[in-house]
């Protein structure tokens, strides 16, 4: 188990949250789901959703006690993905019934919850010694909304 999760405080439909990411990504699951059995100032008993999932490996916790402060930009969960197929998949299941595409990469999910779906291939290009590589990426990638491997392989090569 890990010593730091992030924990993610949602208006309501935590447990909803926590199983649509467990099924967009492997080795995720639903690690406890429950409710707070008394009541507190964020409703009656049994109303307050506390959740701790896995996503690829990494724990998570959330709780849905309604309205607080709304998720931003100031945080948000990066995946890194091998292919252009392994990121559309990604991107595609995050953006479905009501996710908001922003740019570079980001997405809002239908929850609120921002992400950045980035391919692997992006931060090797952006590190490349070659003169001029990591200015055309970064170029390339500021006009983009989802990111395009082979646009990015293209830009890289001038």
């Amino acid at each position: 188990m890990s010593k730091i999760a992030p924990h993610l405080w949602y208006t309501e439909k935590a447990g909803e949250a926590a199983k649509f990411y467990a099924s967009i990504f492997p080795d995720s699951r639903i690690d406890m789901l429950t409710t707070i059995p008394a009541d507190t100032p964020s409703g009656p008993a049994g109303t307050i959703e506390i959740v701790e999932f896995t996503l690829c490996g990494q724990r998570f916790m959330a709780i849905g006690a309604g309205k607080h402060d709304p998720f931003n930009d100031a945080i948000s969960l990066h995946v890194t993905c091998e292919d252009q197929a392994e990121l559309d998949r990604y991107w595609d299941a995050l953006s479905k019934d009501g996710g908001k595409p922003v740019a570079c990469g980001w997405i809002t999910d239908k929850y609120g919850v921002r992400w950045q779906i980035s391919p692997r291939r992006l931060g090797e290009l952006m590190k490349s010694k070659e003169p001029g590589v990591a200015k055309r990426v970064s170029e390339a990638m500021l006009k983009m909304v989802k990111f395009d491997v082979a646009e990015l392989e293209r830009a890289a090569k001038g």
